[in-house]
């Protein structure tokens, strides 16, 4: 990886450092923004009154019974008419809540933010505004989330940068900002990660002649967007060192 990219900024994977920012104060804790009920209880009772609900909803034989298509319908529409409400009634509340909820625990791309928004109903001039706010308070990083995806995505599943490059397009990253965080993968970076896949693959095709293991094996590493020179003279590496170890041209 190369040694002048920058690490990724406080915030990514914990929004919770940059809520202060945006609202000017410490967000409650759960337990304060849920008091205790009159008269005590506290978790105990919860509980007693989720088992009493389900109780109720229990039919012969204390099974619960299966909601209709119809009941699950009136549900979801139920759920439906009361976001629509609350929207309503204070969008910009509503709106912010969805973003950060959305950047609790990971990081996402403005585009990303922004399909959230306008599939809730937010309305766009609204979007635009919070979006850029919270890009404002570091809160919407594209860049830092490109070179966090791009790294996280090559070390898990091997991808090559064309494969990284078509992820980070589909999720609304500008070409120039995902040009720079591809620059993270130098030469040897693909190579090594595309001979990790293959030696992972030969554990399960001894027996193979070279033809049929060839074939395979480029193809493994052309649909994770390795470039044709590179996939096979990586397997033909892979294959001679597999040879000389069992002495005999198939495994």
């Amino acid at each position: 990886m190369s040694d002048e990219t920058r690490p990724a900024p406080d915030w990514v994977g914990d929004v919770a450092l940059g809520v202060e920012a945006w609202v000017g104060s410490t967000p409650p804790t759960p337990t304060e923004q849920r008091p205790p009920r009159p008269g005590g209880g506290g978790d105990a009772g919860r509980r007693d009154g989720r088992a009493g609900g389900r109780k109720g909803k229990a039919g012969k034989g204390g099974r619960s019974r299966t909601r209709t298509w119809e009941e699950r319908e009136a549900a979801r529409l139920a759920r439906e008419e009361a976001a629509a409400a609350e929207l309503e009634a204070d969008p910009e509340a509503v709106a912010r809540k969805i973003l950060l909820d959305t950047l609790t625990g990971q990081a996402r791309s403005r585009k990303e933010l922004a399909d959230k928004l306008a599939k809730r109903g937010v309305p766009d001039d609204l979007a635009g505004q919070l979006l850029d706010r919270f890009t404002e308070v570091g809160l919407i990083d594209d860049a830092a989330y490109a070179r966090q995806w791009v790294e996280s995505r090559h070390r898990s599943r091997g991808l090559a940068p064309r494969a990284l490059a078509q992820e980070l397009r589909r999720k609304g990253i500008d070409d120039e900002v995902s040009k720079t965080a591809l620059e993270q993968i130098d030469d040897a970076d693909q190579r090594a990660a595309a001979r990790a896949l293959v030696d992972k693959k030969l554990r399960s095709m001894r027996g193979l002649d070279h033809q049929v293991a060839t074939r395979r094996l480029a193809g493994l590493l052309a649909r994770k967007g390795y470039a044709a020179g590179l996939a096979f003279s990586v397997v033909r590496e892979a294959l001679g060192e597999a040879d000389d170890d069992e002495g005999h041209p198939d495994f």
